[in-house]
């Protein structure tokens, strides 16, 4: 009978998408084959599969192909899932990269056992990927690497809706600084409704964050069509942040599938952070962790209690015009007023601000008795509104107001914990490991 040995060369790949495919390629050894017994070198064989992104069985049928040639392999729209390359015949993947046609990678992990590679996202709809694969095997000689490519296209997105996504802060002004406490905010075009987890995934894996130096951080679904992402500290002070989509192409749900989207690069400046102490009726402001300056000031008194917690500064107005209507005061009442206010730094968007107060002076560092808002000097909201920018911290302690609220009025997402925080993923709550930004930025108080 004829002998059965193993392919040599750089070996069998199982190529499988969301599932890996066990394959074994084999060559048949003619009994009348060339002297000593050496077979001719048979050439590298490849198993295409396509599993769905919901895991399970493959269940779609799969072609071997042969690489001893330029090779192009199309999946079927059915490939919603990541890309598996895994090797079955002796030796290890050295090294796997997969890019499209503008040579972006496609990130991915090679296994402990250094076998298989599987691509972290799926690979989107009407494109064209290398994948280049350099396979280490042992030789007579020792060990020895060889250098083999597959190019892989995937089927066009069938005509429906086109999931894109407008990321936050500035709309994409790139280069743009902000503080260190700022969100990203990503806006969906179309919901994604949490009774579907498995797209909120596809999503949430989809939208990259990366910053220099690196920090822990997450996404969290406010709502169906909003996501806030912050790292598990602030950011690292004059640090560099970018944000992609690679939503393009990928199936989201049903015939919904991701359509281009716009990126966002932005930095922080240095570590600016505003704490007001209402029992001390008194603000002291930071950079980079030095005290800057003490400023008496005057908060929210009974019935109209400025919000405790952590907010971020949201915008600056040189000259505001501030009414008792808009926080629901009646006009003619006692407590209606309004006032042109000079030098406001705006920390909700219901209207509380930290500005100017020349009318209450002799309260400033003494008492409350403002409608919520923080007031001082002139002088002092002037210097305050030159020092802070948007994204910078404000926080409020030692206080008798309510919460601030993590959504909806500005940005309180720093006063959820950071469990809390991951909960709000699609992946829900991770292990939070070590941060990679440099501590707090406050003192004790």
């Amino acid at each position: 009978m004829p002998s059965r040995r193993y392919v040599q060369g750089w070996g069998a790949l199982s190529l499988a998408v969301g599932a890996v495919l066990v394959t074994t390629a084999a060559a048949q050894v003619p009994a009348g084959g060339r002297a000593g017994g050496a077979a001719a070198p048979a050439p590298a064989v490849v198993m295409v599969g396509v599993c769905s992104s919901s895991g399970g069985l493959c269940r779609v049928p799969r072609t071997l192909v042969t690489l001893d040639a330029p090779t192009t392999v199309t999946l079927p729209a059915a490939a919603t899932g990541p890309v598996d390359l895994v090797l079955r015949t002796p030796g290890r993947l050295a090294d796997v990269t997969l890019a499209d046609r503008r040579g972006r990678r496609i990130a991915g992990r090679t296994g402990a056992d250094g076998t298989g590679w599987t691509s972290d996202v799926a690979l989107p709809a009407g494109g064209t990927y290398t994948a280049r694969l350099v396979v280490e095997e042992t030789g007579r000689d020792g060990p020895r690497r060889r250098t083999v490519r597959l190019a892989v296209r995937t089927a066009k997105a069938p005509a429906g809706e086109r999931l894109t996504v407008v990321f936050g802060p500035g709309g994409g002004e790139r280069g743009r600084a902000y503080g260190v406490g700022q969100p990203v905010t990503a806006e969906l075009s179309h919901p994604v409704q949490a009774d579907a987890p498995l797209a909120r995934r596809i999503v949430e894996r989809a939208l990259e964050v990366r910053s220099e130096p690196r920090v822990e951080g997450a996404w969290h679904w406010v709502d169906a069509d909003t996501l806030h992402y912050r790292p598990r500290v602030y950011w690292p002070a004059r640090a560099t942040v970018r944000v992609r989509s690679g939503l393009d192409g990928a199936r989201v749900s049903g015939r919904l599938h991701g359509g281009p989207s716009r990126s966002l690069t932005f930095s922080t400046g240095a570590r600016v952070e505003a704490v007001t102490d209402v029992a001390a009726h008194e603000m002291r402001v930071y950079r980079d962790g030095r005290l800057l300056r003490v400023i008496p000031v005057t908060t929210g008194k009974r019935g109209f209690r400025t919000r405790v917690g952590t907010k971020v500064v949201l915008g600056k107005e040189p000259m505001v015009r501030m009414r008792g209507d808009s926080i629901g005061i009646t006009r003619g009442s006692r407590e209606f007023y309004d006032l042109k206010v000079r030098w406001a730094t705006r920390v909700t968007w219901s209207g509380e601000y930290l500005h100017a107060a020349p009318w209450s002076l002799d309260a400033q560092g003494s008492a409350d008795v403002s409608h919520g808002c923080t007031g001082m000097s002139t002088e002092a909201a002037r210097w305050l509104y030159r020092t802070v920018r948007e994204g910078d911290l404000v926080r409020v302690v030692h206080g008798y107001g309510k919460p601030m609220t993590p959504f909806g009025n500005g940005y309180g997402d720093w006063n959820l914990g950071w469990p809390e925080w991951l909960r709000g993923s699609a992946f829900g709550a991770r292990k939070a490991g070590p941060s990679a930004a440099a501590g707090p930025l406050r003192p004790d108080l």
